[in-house]
């Protein structure tokens, strides 16, 4: 198995749907799937220009704890883009924006790091799309853009190899450091500064 490289957002399950929405408005302008339909925990619905593993069934949250989206997406071009597109990747469009698909995205209405908090992984689905990933400045941008906009308390990006993950975007803040630095010895350490923590 190659590398699996990924952007995870936490943020507090009510703005899950602000999430998606926000999500939506990366999508490519012209869109070659059917709209897929969510109903979302709390009843809410969504309409997104997605698939769910490959799908444009309509998915309903009510009984799942997960929501798996395959999205395509759109980045502005900075040398890491541009590199990938010469390397047999998609052709950047006139805009000077790149799609970049498939990024598949896990929704985690309970998230791994704290039940009180949903998260939404971002993952490469290629090595190459991983490498992008740790180089393109304008890829952690969107993600931490999003985090922000969607009312995230932290964006982290993880290797998937077990290395120290990089807290990207933490409270509000862009930032740099590791979990397991001096800063935050542990995941738990990390959590218990979140701004909107109910611990």
């Amino acid at each position: 198995m190659g590398l699996v490289y990924s952007y995870d957002i936490y943020l507090r399950p009510r703005n899950v749907a602000n999430a998606l929405a926000k999500l939506a408005e990366l999508a490519p302008p012209t869109r070659a799937v059917p709209p897929l339909g969510i109903t979302l925990p709390d009843g809410g619905r969504i309409v997104l220009p997605f698939t769910s593993q490959f799908k444009s069934e309509p998915v309903d949250c009510s009984t799942n704890s997960t929501l798996e989206l395959d999205t395509s997406l759109m980045f502005d071009l900075d040398d890491a883009l541009r590199e990938y597109a010469q390397t047999g990747g998609p052709e950047p469009q006139a805009d000077g924006r790149l799609q970049i698909g498939y990024i598949y995205a896990t929704i985690r209405f309970a998230s791994l790091l704290h039940p009180g908090y949903a998260s939404v992984e971002f993952s490469a689905a290629t090595s190459g799309m991983s490498r992008l990933f740790a180089r393109s400045s304008n890829v952690r941008r969107v993600f931490t853009d999003l985090t922000a906009e969607s009312g995230g308390v932290c964006c982290l990006f993880d290797t998937g190899d077990g290395a120290p993950e990089q807290v990207c975007w933490l409270n509000g803040e862009p930032i740099r450091e590791t979990v397991s630095g001096p800063r935050f010895p542990d995941r738990q350490a990390l959590v218990a500064t979140w701004a909107d923590s109910e611990q």
